[in-house]
């Protein structure tokens, strides 16, 4: 019996090990191609204007299908969209490098980007229903949201690395042998999808393009806005309809049998606060990055190596935070408290990042606050999908990440547009302007920081709408009923 029980145990981290790799590859591919632009700018003949978009494309096609495949996984099967979606996910890797014209590799980066919306969530939905609520999910969280984490320092640091030694294609190249690995542990790690019944077969198809295609025009609109002018009819016009089109969405699945995203579900106070808290803890994330990042390489004169380099103690206190910290506050603390100490802290460090920020500031006048906001970020990462699961059935799980997934992919278009807007708003950017004045150029991501972090504290105030934590006795009870289902 015990050796039953051990082989069941180690079963169970096998399957944690390639959910949480699959979580790493989504997060690696957010950081990757960052430092590798303008090798692939000048290999490729993008323009100023159009290499943003192999980012932006990425952004659009994962903002735009997570809720589809959030229901997906529910409907469909979280094991069979696991597999689907890592085969996306990595042949569109393998075209991306090979890629010899800007077409091909934008249009690559958004299946990349339809590969990674339709992995979240079924990953998030097969770690949710195979791991019970309470301490076992919490562990099994705390990895997932580490090794998410870690994904994107690693990111950072090993595209700084391809792009110098090896060449930009080798940063989509990197993907496929990950997706190989784990494409051959899901058949045998992952239990088989469950038969569904005819009640739970149904797929509200009219719901899913609707708000496919409204979401995808949104967060298009958002970046794009930047680049053309908000009044330009590209982002405008994108933004008008795409608001249209998700408010259409509520009165289909208002009237559908089979919605995709039920209405009821908007009541669930802790889902609601999940997403309110991802949509601002994106929106200051994305712009820290970009903040960081244009700082060390185009103030301090960092090449990509060593704006990689630069971001590893923020990626590796994330990575702490997000994984042995955040399991142990979880249980103890519960998530009301976790998600709000989590978001203070990273508001904290942001601030303290934009202060450090001077035309004669070095790496280490940053680094404090950079590494505070690291450690905050990484714990209200984790928090915040935990938050999101809690009190929904595993039959919904998928939708309920994907709708937390989806509040977080529009505030990163938000964040990032809005403190580029703020962090310009000195500047003369214009054809044919002169170069702006170091000082200028601080003043601008100074108070661009400022903004993010009072993003961030912003979140933390929009946590406490959680439930208080029971008391112990009644958790005292719950750990009981866990021991006496997982026995």
């Amino acid at each position: 019996m015990d050796g039953s029980v051990s082989q069941s145990h180690q079963r169970a981290g096998l399957r944690l090990a390639l959910l949480a790799l699959a979580q790493f590859i989504i997060a690696i591919d957010y950081n990757i191609v960052f430092v590798a632009l303008p090798d692939i700018g000048d290999a490729l003949g993008f323009s100023p204007q159009t290499l943003q978009w192999v980012v932006s494309s990425y952004a659009v096609a994962f903002g735009g299908f997570l809720l589809f495949g959030g229901r997906a996984a529910d409907r469909l099967g979280a094991r069979r969209m696991f597999v689907i979606a890592l085969v996306l996910f990595g042949v569109s890797a393998l075209v991306g490098g090979l890629a010899n014209s800007p077409e091909v590799l934008v249009l690559a980066r958004a299946v990349q980007g339809l590969g990674g919306a339709l992995l979240f969530p079924s990953t998030l939905t097969l770690i949710v229903t195979s791991f019970a609520e309470g301490r076992e999910r919490n562990r099994a969280l705390a990895v997932w949201g580490s090794t998410g984490s870690g994904g994107l320092a690693a990111g950072a640091l090993l595209g700084g690395v391809l792009t110098g030694s090896l060449g930009w294609a080798w940063v989509f190249f990197a993907m496929v042998p990950l997706v190989v690995i784990a494409l051959i542990g899901a058949p045998l790690l992952l239990t088989p999808d469950a038969p569904r019944s005819g009640d739970r077969g149904g797929f509200d198809i009219p719901g899913a393009l609707v708000v496919t295609v409204g979401a995808t025009l949104v967060v298009f609109g958002l970046v794009s806005g930047p680049e053309a002018g908000w009044t330009a009819p590209r982002a405008l016009g994108s933004l008008v309809v795409g608001a249209l089109l998700i408010a259409s969405f509520f009165l289909i699945e208002a009237k559908t049998s089979a919605p995709l995203a039920p209405l009821r579900m908007f009541g669930n106070r802790s889902l609601i606060t999940s997403m309110l808290v991802a949509f601002l803890h994106m929106s200051a994330l994305s712009g820290g990055y970009y903040l960081f990042t244009t700082y060390i390489q185009n103030i301090l004169g960092y090449d990509a190596l060593q704006a990689g380099l630069a971001f590893l103690p923020l990626g590796l206190l994330a990575m702490i935070a997000g994984g042995k910290v955040a399991a142990s506050m979880l249980n103890k603390s519960g998530l009301r408290t976790t998600l709000f100490i989590g978001m203070l802290v990273y508001g904290i460090g942001m601030a303290a990042m934009a202060a450090g920020m001077s035309t004669g500031g070095t790496y280490w006048s940053v680094l404090p606050g950079v590494a505070i906001y690291g450690f905050g970020g990484g714990l209200a990462f984790t928090t915040i999908f935990a938050t999101a699961g809690s009190g929904v059935d595993a039959s919904e799980q998928g939708v309920a990440s994907a709708l937390a997934s989806t509040a977080q992919q529009i505030g990163a278009a938000v964040g990032l547009a809005a403190l580029i807007v703020i962090a310009n708003s000195g500047l003369d950017v214009s054809a044919g302007a002169a170069a702006p004045a170091v000082a200028d150029v601080v003043a601008g991501l100074r108070a661009a920081g400022w903004v993010a972090a009072g993003a961030a504290v912003l979140g933390a105030l929009v946590a406490l709408n959680l439930k208080k934590a029971p008391s112990s006795t009644a958790v005292a009870a719950d750990e009981g009923r866990e021991v006496t289902v997982s026995s």
